[in-house]
């Protein structure tokens, strides 16, 4: 039984129109009034950048350490978000982690189909670097599209022999563009969000063309060898559940010290509402331990 928290999230959930009515432009202008009214009351300082030429923005809470960072990668399915949409949450993700967050404006399809989002991170990325930031004190965090892209951008980081963060954060991530997942038919009736036929029109949409295994597009599908310290994070009344838990299997097959953690009763990306749900707020609490854990584990070693 949700709480009266959460049953008033789900209520203004499903009340919106559905998005495949509008056109892309239309649900684009609507996740941002919605997040609006959902609320953004966090106290952060705000400067906007260019990060390898990533439109970009440092969010800075009081607390947050200049030379500690989390890059942070929005959620929208590829085709939706941006970083106003997203600046509540990447100011509370910069007060619990006590660093700046980069919060970005990854290209997003129709316009800029696959590859464009993780050319856009792992830009981003290099840019974070070549501030003089310390790997060490660095983290990547995306949620649901930008959860999946965070483990594209790890696995692009390894191949191309940048330097790997201290750690990692995924939340509700989408990472199997055939949406097969057992969760998908399982959770349909509890998730007021993500149902399979709009999420597999949506990746074809983003693909625009390639195969749905296409290891960057889907990271479920890639070789995880060498990824750092993982947090996942996954709602147990979510269709993409079981994203979660095959993300994680694999992971741990290829030795990565990865941590999932199902919360139940909570729907997908449910940190985003932390403005008026408790749940959210103790997600992204428990976000920033993960994250100054393993920047001061990071520190201690060098």
């Amino acid at each position: 039984m949700p709480s009266k928290e959460l049953q008033a999230v789900i209520d203004l959930l499903t009340s919106r129109q559905q998005a495949s009515k509008l056109t892309i432009q239309d649900a684009r202008a609507g996740k941002t009034i919605f997040m609006r009214n959902i609320g953004c009351d966090t106290q952060v300082d705000v400067t906007s950048v260019d990060g390898n030429g990533v439109l970009a923005e440092w969010v800075a809470a009081p607390n947050a350490n200049d030379n500690c960072a989390v890059l942070f990668l929005h959620g929208g399915a590829y085709i939706l978000g941006s970083i106003e949409s997203n600046r509540e949450l990447a100011a509370r993700i910069s007060k619990s982690t006590r660093s700046r967050v980069l919060n970005i404006e990854y290209r997003l399809a129709p316009e800029n189909p696959f590859l464009a989002a993780v050319e856009d991170a792992t830009d981003a990325y290099r840019w974070v670097l070549d501030q003089g930031i310390d790997p060490a004190q660095i983290a990547i965090a995306g949620a649901s599209a930008g959860g999946g892209l965070t483990v594209a951008a790890l696995v692009s980081f390894r191949d191309s022999g940048s330097p790997m963060p201290a750690c990692a954060v995924c939340i509700s991530p989408w990472v199997d563009l055939e949406c097969i997942g057992e969760t998908m038919t399982s959770k349909a009736s509890v998730d007021p969000m993500i149902q399979r036929d709009g999420l597999v029109g949506i990746a074809n949409i983003y693909l625009n063309g390639p195969d749905p295994r296409t290891p960057l597009a889907a990271p479920l599908h890639v070789d995880l060898t060498g990824l750092p310290p993982t947090l996942v994070l996954v709602g147990t009344w979510e269709t993409l559940l079981s994203d979660s838990t095959r993300l994680v299997e694999k992971a741990e097959s290829a030795g990565v010290d990865v941590t999932l953690e199902q919360w139940d009763e909570m729907i997908h990306v449910w940190p985003i509402y932390a403005p008026v749900l408790p749940e959210g707020q103790q997600a992204i609490d428990r976000i920033g331990e993960f994250v100054r854990q393993h920047q001061n584990v990071a520190t201690a070693a060098d």
